[in-house]
Formats: C-alpha cells, sequence, structure tokens
C-alpha cells in the first residue's frame, strides 16, 4: 500500500512538473542576458548572468501599461457578465420546467462542440456593421459568448443539486424569485470560482480575436503587445520573455485567491 501510494505521488509531482516547468523557465530566463538563455536555458541566473534589459526594453518600447490595463478590463468585464448571465440561466434551468428547457439546454451545450473561431469572419462582419472595431467593448461581448456555453453547463448541475425545500422556505417567507437567486447565489460559490478560473485564462491569454478586433495601439491586449518584439527576421527574446512573465502575474494571483474554492468545485463535480 505504502508503495502504490509513493508511486501515485511520484506521477502527479512528475506531471505538475510538466506544467509547472515551461512558466518557471520563462521567468527564470527573463532576468538573464541573451548569451546566457541560449547558452544553458535551465541555469539559474548568476552574478554575470543576471540582467533585467529585458524589462527595461519593455517599459521604454511599448506601452505596456495600457496593454494591461486593456486586458484587465476585458477580462474582468467578460468575467462578470459570463457568471451573471450564466448564473441566472442556470437557475431558470435548473428550477422551473416549461416547454423548450430540454432543447434551450442543448443550444448551450452545442456551443461546447463548436468553436466560436469558425465564425469568425460573421464575427467580424457584425462588429464592422456595430462600429465597434478597435474598441474594448467588441472583445467584451465576443468574449462573453464564447464563456456562456461552459459556464451555464457548470452551474446547471451544480444549482440542481441544490435542495428545493431552501427554496420553498425562501418563498413562504415572501421572497421574490430575483431575492431567493440571489440567496442561491453563496451556495454554488465554488462552482462559481471553478467557472471564472477556467474562463478568464483563456480570455487572458487569447490572441486571436485582438489580432483581428483590435490592432490599434490603444486598444492592444497584453499578448499583443508581446508580439511586437517578435519581429520577421529577429526576435528580442529578453523583452519577449520579460513581457510573459509580467502576463503571468493575473493568472496566479487568480490562483491565489480562489484555490480552495476552486478545489472544492473540481471535487465536487468529480463527485457528481
Amino acid at each position: 500500500m505504502k508503495s502504490k501510494f509513493i508511486f501515485k505521488h511520484l506521477i502527479l509531482m512528475f506531471f505538475s512538473f510538466l506544467a509547472i516547468g515551461p512558466v518557471l523557465i520563462v521567468i527564470i530566463n527573463s532576468f538573464k542576458t541573451r548569451t546566457a538563455i541560449f547558452g544553458n536555458p535551465y541555469e539559474l541566473p548568476n552574478m554575470k548572468t543576471f540582467s533585467v534589459i529585458g524589462y527595461k526594453t519593455v517599459q521604454a518600447r511599448s506601452n505596456f501599461g495600457t496593454y494591461y490595463f486593456n486586458s484587465l478590463v476585458i477580462t474582468i468585464a467578460s468575467l462578470l457578465l459570463i457568471l451573471f448571465f450564466s448564473s441566472m440561466v442556470a437557475y431558470a434551468l435548473s428550477e422551473y420546467n416549461f416547454k423548450g428547457n430540454g432543447l434551450i439546454y442543448i443550444y448551450f451545450i452545442i456551443g461546447l462542440i463548436i468553436p466560436i473561431r469558425l465564425g469568425s469572419v460573421s464575427l467580424l462582419r457584425l462588429i464592422v456593421s456595430l462600429n465597434l472595431i478597435d474598441k474594448l467593448l467588441s472583445l467584451i461581448l465576443v468574449y462573453t459568448a464564447q464563456g456562456l456555453p461552459m459556464a451555464v453547463f457548470v452551474l446547471t448541475q451544480f444549482m440542481r443539486k441544490i435542495p428545493k425545500a431552501l427554496k420553498e422556505a425562501a418563498r413562504i417567507q415572501g421572497a421574490s424569485e430575483y431575492r431567493i437567486y440571489w440567496l442561491v447565489l453563496p451556495l454554488i460559490r465554488p462552482a462559481i470560482a471553478t467557472v471564472a478560473a477556467f474562463t478568464m485564462i483563456p480570455i487572458w491569454n487569447d490572441i486571436w480575436f485582438p489580432l483581428i478586433l483590435t490592432s490599434g495601439e490603444k486598444s492592444k491586449t497584453v499578448t499583443m503587445g508581446a508580439q511586437q518584439f517578435l519581429g520577421q527576421f529577429a526576435n528580442d527574446w529578453n523583452a519577449v520573455l520579460a513581457a510573459l512573465s509580467m502576463a503571468i502575474i493575473p493568472v496566479l494571483i487568480l490562483y491565489y485567491i480562489f484555490s480552495k474554492q476552486l478545489l472544492r468545485g473540481l471535487t465536487a463535480g468529480a463527485i457528481k
């Protein structure tokens, strides 16, 4: 039994290293000279190889603060809209039995099967017709539509597990349906944290839709800002690695904040 326990932990440690290793390599090499990066990318920076030239280049040659702000606005606004609308849809689908309930649920599930990028041309035409090109609102709307299917799928399953006796007790006390909805939300907090984490990362890391919809300097995101240091004939790897290291920070902060709720949500989802 003990050998099996050790073997399982060794496997988990191995896969954890595969996931964390590339991130650590990026951060470590962002503090090294260009020669040291190509000489030995796995070596820690020392007195000879330590350098912050990449961060200085990012600060001097780009408006990284603006890119960072744009990505934060887009991500936070998209998350709030996704969680708000998906939780309302999940509450309605789990609480009320009406004609078309199953069809609406299937409609959102189809959104998980069909990638939204297949409709990039149609989305571009729609954004142009709405005069939203080079505006952050265009990305917020697209990412909200992209994140709703998965959020509805997860939250609906959790909503269905809430005892109906709690809702009926609230109704007896005279609570409205909107009041009951707000009372239910804290009960699915692990699910909300899980949805927020898994929705936020693709939005923050995406480069496809920013490249299509917001290519202007004032509306660039972090991923677009990092791309400007990759040239056709030469790449400034110090600046690229520095930009990527700074882009990782919000993801780490999110995991630190939601780690407990995220683990509870994943465990509960596995049991169900």
